[in-house]
């Protein structure tokens, strides 16, 4: 028997086990089509010595259980509302900030900037960042205080909204997202 014919003679019994799991019909014809495309595309993988059945129901179990766990993370969104609903903050002003910030950066010393990205950017924690700059922790310490200091003046911040969307932008997603009284109460 070639393995066209025992893929012709397992369909009606694929069929069954599918409907057990789906519940539909529809879903089941949809799952015995897909686990017969991967059936054939892997049939090179079969082992001629192990039971067919098997194989083919395993396939199709593993083919359901993956679609399930992809369905538990969609969305239904059949009427557009959802999506019509989504905002995002522009990035120019991202990426304006992180110039500004690599600007300023280079007019750190060359000390201040290196402890400063250790500690900050890389995690290190103050011991190892002293090890590895070859001087006392303290030392580290200070370095990244002035370096943090200097970044404020040299960037003219005042408080941590002065990063990312202005208010008005803000207000402006936020209506997009939550409605008109979302906007009142940013705006506020």
């Amino acid at each position: 028997m070639s393995f066209c014919d025992d893929i012709v003679e397992i369909i009606p019994s694929l069929r069954a086990f599918a409907i057990s799991l789906c519940g539909s019909r529809d879903k089941a014809d949809d799952l015995v089509q897909e686990t017969l495309t991967k059936a054939w595309a892997k049939q090179d993988s079969f082992q001629q010595d192990t039971h067919f059945r098997a194989w083919m129901f395993t396939i199709l179990r593993n083919q359901y259980y993956s679609q399930h766990r992809k369905s538990r993370r969609e969305v239904a969104d059949n009427d557009g509302a959802l999506s019509e609903r989504l905002a995002v903050h522009p990035e120019q002003q991202g990426f304006v900030d992180l110039a500004e910030m690599s600007e300023a950066l280079k007019l750190l010393s060359d000390e201040q900037r290196e402890a400063l990205v250790l500690v900050t950017a890389e995690g290190l924690s103050y011991e190892e960042a002293a090890e590895i700059c070859g001087c006392a922790v303290g030392t580290v310490k200070s370095r990244v205080n002035r370096a943090r200091t200097r970044l404020i003046e040299l960037l003219d911040v005042s408080t941590a909204s002065d990063y990312g969307p202005d208010s008005h932008v803000a207000s402006i997603v936020a209506n997009d997202i939550f409605g008109s009284n979302a906007r009142r109460a940013t705006c506020r």
